[in-house]
């Protein structure tokens, strides 16, 4: 009985995914490309969302589930210390680092049109830097 209940582990461990430790594909920016910014680029950024959230959400067969969207939060990672949003910083910092994550921000997007359809795409989370040449990308799509 020992013999099967080991090799039926075996054949689980090597046949069947492990996703416990499963860590997302993360590309990280370079922090020497990345611009210091402060809340004052709010508005910059919210004028840059109007872009950057059709890029990264309307692709694909549900690409209309995401075409209208509000902002729930907008903030440079640093200033969600001691916030709900602060886990969030907690992952960025463990992706890429604290330097990379204190020259990033947290959008925290609602899509209206997933309301009683999906718990898991009614919110969206995007991690964002600046570059040099003022250009704001995503670097992370949490949701």
């Amino acid at each position: 009985m020992k013999k099967i209940a080991i090799i039926l582990t075996l054949i689980l461990f090597i046949f069947v995914p492990n996703q416990i430790y499963a860590q997302p594909d993360i590309k990280c920016p370079n922090a020497k490309q990345l611009k210091e910014t402060s809340i004052k680029e709010k508005d910059e950024l919210r004028k840059a969302l109007e872009q950057i959230v059709p890029d990264t959400y309307e692709k694909g067969e549900l690409g209309d589930m995401f075409s209208e969207w509000e902002i729930l939060t907008a903030l440079p990672f640093q200033d969600t210390v001691s916030s709900k949003d602060e886990v969030y910083y907690k992952m960025a910092k463990t992706f890429c680092g604290e330097t990379i994550a204190n020259k990033s921000w947290l959008v925290r997007l609602y899509f209206p049109k997933w309301e009683g359809k999906s718990a898991s795409a009614l919110e969206g989370q995007i991690f964002l830097a600046q570059n040099k040449d003022d250009e704001w990308f995503v670097w992370f799509r949490y949701h």
